[in-house]
């Protein structure tokens, strides 16, 4: 009989709720989230010989827990926040919660959940996923200093400077600046300071644009075969993706990018409505590539006029494409997968 263990992951401590093959429970306990507990944790679970673990937010707060099962060969899948929270609200007395109860819900959604993704060992995508956040913090701390330097030469100059402003700019307008007033003085030294930053943020940026292109070359994946898919988007949509094998068809993995239309029939009237559900990151990754597309041509070109000439709007045209092109990148992804599973054997 093989045990699910549900795991309530904290940073202190973790709680765990062994439920059998009917869901019912079988043992419940708390470890600490230490070193030792986590190996009380190991030898409190080998009372099951038959076991699987369903650890809440294994991305997240999980992380490391999961991490450390499958390190040790265990078998881990990864329960979303939200489908726990489900069944809480469906279970009978689901007015009360604790960390017990959360892990028994845990346990219960992965018992019922259909195609959760397994935790693996950690490769390429979560090196992609580390290079790719931090590169998107620089970004957004890059794009900060510049607003900032946007109103210091606001004040400064007559008229201000351009919209896309860069670093060099700003220079070259700070040393048409003489000021004579000692706040005018605070401000064109502030403005120095963040053409500093912007250049440090700059040599960042790039350097993380460098390592991202090695590993995604290094990943040996064909998604920059397709057109309009660079290193940085390939980078982002194997993060996001993670292992393909957990969809077991396109239609699944279009339904989790967001690109597959909801049906919203009723009687004899059948129609379809947009989604906005599913990974949003992914879902503008795709819009992305079709927009390149439909801009510079290629088949994704000719596909989205030829929707145009069946008398589809804009948007809609865009849709199909984007629903198009989950389906080439699942491809893509399986192929890479199925070809490493080859050259592991």
């Amino acid at each position: 009989m093989e045990v699910l263990i549900g795991v309530d992951p904290h940073k202190a401590v973790h709680s765990v709720a062994a439920v059998g093959e009917r869901g019912d429970l079988l043992e419940q306990a708390s470890f600490d989230a230490g070193r030792s507990g986590l190996r009380s944790l190991v030898c409190w679970a080998k009372r099951f010989p038959e076991r699987r673990w369903a650890v809440e937010g294994a991305n997240g707060m999980g992380h490391l827990l999961a991490r450390h099962l499958v390190a040790r060969g265990e078998k881990v899948v990864d329960v979303p926040a939200k489908l726990s929270a489900r069944v809480r609200v469906l279970s009978a007395g689901h007015e009360r919660k604790n960390d017990r109860l959360d892990a028994l819900y845990v346990a219960l959604a992965a018992r019922h959940g259909e195609r959760l993704r397994e935790v693996d060992e950690e490769e390429h995508a979560a090196t992609l996923r580390m290079l790719s956040e931090r590169r998107e913090d620089l970004v957004q701390e890059r794009t900060r200093a510049l607003n900032r330097l946007h109103v210091l030469l606001r004040e400064l100059l007559p008229g201000g400077v351009s919209a896309k402003l860069s670093a060099d700019e700003a220079a070259r307008a700070l040393c048409r600046v003489r000021p004579r007033s000692l706040p005018d003085k605070t401000r064109r030294g502030l403005a120095t300071e963040l053409v500093r930053d912007v250049r440090r943020l700059n040599r960042s940026v790039d350097e993380l644009n460098h390592r991202i292109r090695e590993a995604v070359e290094e990943s040996g994946t064909s998604l920059t075969d397709i057109f309009g898919v660079g290193p940085l988007l390939a980078a982002k949509i194997m993060d996001r993706v993670g292992n393909a094998a957990r969809f077991p068809s396109k239609a699944h993995f279009a339904s989790y990018t967001g690109t597959a239309p909801i049906e919203a029939s009723s009687g004899d009237l059948v129609r379809h409505r947009l989604s906005r559900s599913g990974d949003r990151q992914l879902n503008a990754a795709l819009h992305i590539i079709a927009v390149c597309q439909v801009r510079y041509g290629g088949e994704g070109g000719d596909y989205y006029r030829r929707k145009l000439a069946e008398g589809k709007s804009k948007r809609e045209a865009l849709r199909c494409l984007k629903r198009r092109l989950s389906d080439v990148v699942f491809k893509r992804l399986s192929a890479d997968l199925d070809a490493r599973i080859v050259g592991a054997a």
